[in-house]
């Protein structure tokens, strides 16, 4: 799922977040579609579901508005988010300022829940675009991505509905999530893939086998979700700490006690290079991701303002190819403990 809340270890100074606040960030396009955004988006996810209680509707859309305050144009969030919620406050939130922003949201799961199994029939994604239309408050969605590959749909009628939605001006953009690269290619041959939307960190470098040059070939944008880990790299999860009811980690076999003790090793590497470059372990992090290619876009998630003024800093430090040799070094001798998930949720990605 995308996106995460994160909870740093560490706090910006008051004077920090002064000297970012009203900063405009870069931009970036993904690939070449010519959609351009932030360089760094929000994950919205965390607002109202998957890592424990949601946070209040009006605190919620208070830290939506605050990340456009700061330059933030990119918001990430789905129909399964709640479901149904998250779309709805990112609705409100973002109404003021609708032409000044890009949403993605995403279509692919039984009524809108990830627990009911995928469902991309095409007459499905017709309804779950006019339903998230609604509740976006918007006459069309930027980006539009299938939630997970469904397999008893092929894919090219899939890709063939959304250019149909295309057509019809109730999309934009096209995306996929967690996709295999042969799928990936099948749909880019019916209608172009515009991003790739995967899990991709120092922790999580699957990706760079097959997926990203694929990307890079046919000219896919990347926006990686849990940048951050799903709030590990920023070294304020130990392996005691108890997750909330409803938090997705507290199933997810990566993060059992064991298995946290275990990553330590990664988290304390991170943590000593951004000390020595007077930074936080999460800008670290999602600098890395920022200096990999152009093309890339992470939306790390919080539900703190002062969490995101620390993400966004991240887009003014700019790693130099010594520091990036070093981390890519160091993360890659580190053996990563546990699946990402458990075997029935494995199963829906890499199709």
């Amino acid at each position: 799922m995308t996106d995460e809340v994160y909870v740093a270890s560490l706090v910006p100074s008051s004077d920090y977040r002064q000297e970012t606040e009203g900063e405009k960030m870069e931009k970036r396009k993904l690939g070449k579609s010519g959609l351009e955004v932030s360089a760094i988006g929000l994950g919205c996810m965390g607002l109202s579901s998957g890592l424990g209680p949601a946070t209040e509707r009006q605190q919620a859309v208070a830290l939506i508005r605050a990340a456009f305050e700061r330059g933030v144009t990119f918001f990430d969030t789905a129909e399964a988010y709640g479901p149904f919620v998250n779309e709805e406050v990112v609705g409100e939130a973002l109404e003021p300022f609708r032409k000044q922003v890009v949403i993605a949201t995403k279509f692919g799961f039984k009524e809108g829940n990830a627990m009911k199994g995928v469902d991309s029939r095409p007459a499905h994604i017709r309804e779950v675009a006019d339903a998230s239309l609604k509740r976006l408050r918007t006459e069309v969605i930027d980006l539009f991505y299938q939630h997970r590959v469904d397999p008893e749909v092929p894919i090219e009628d899939v890709a063939g509905t959304v250019k149909e939605l295309v057509q019809q001006g109730k999309v934009k953009y096209f995306g996929m999530s967690e996709a295999g690269a042969q799928t990936i290619r099948r749909a880019h041959n019916v209608q172009r893939v515009t991003a790739l939307q995967n899990e991709y960190s120092l922790w999580w470098r699957e990706p760079e086998k097959e997926i990203l040059p694929t990307l890079e070939e046919l000219g896919i944008g990347f926006v990686p979700f849990s940048p951050l880990g799903r709030g590990f790299l920023t070294g304020a999860i130990s392996k005691d700490m108890q997750f909330d009811k409803g938090d997705i980690r507290s199933v997810l076999p990566r993060f059992s006690a064991e298995n946290r003790d275990a990553n330590q090793a990664v988290v304390d590497l991170i943590a000593e290079f951004a000390k020595q470059r007077n930074a936080t372990p999460a800008q670290i992090a999602l600098a890395w991701i920022l200096a990999q290619k152009p093309w890339m876009v992470p939306i790390p998630g919080t539900t703190k303002l002062h969490r995101l003024e620390e993400n966004l800093g991240a887009a003014n430090i700019k790693l130099t190819t010594d520091d990036l040799r070093q981390l890519d070094e160091a993360t890659k001798k580190i053996e990563v403990h546990g699946e990402r998930y458990p075997e029935h949720m494995q199963k829906m990605v890499g199709r």
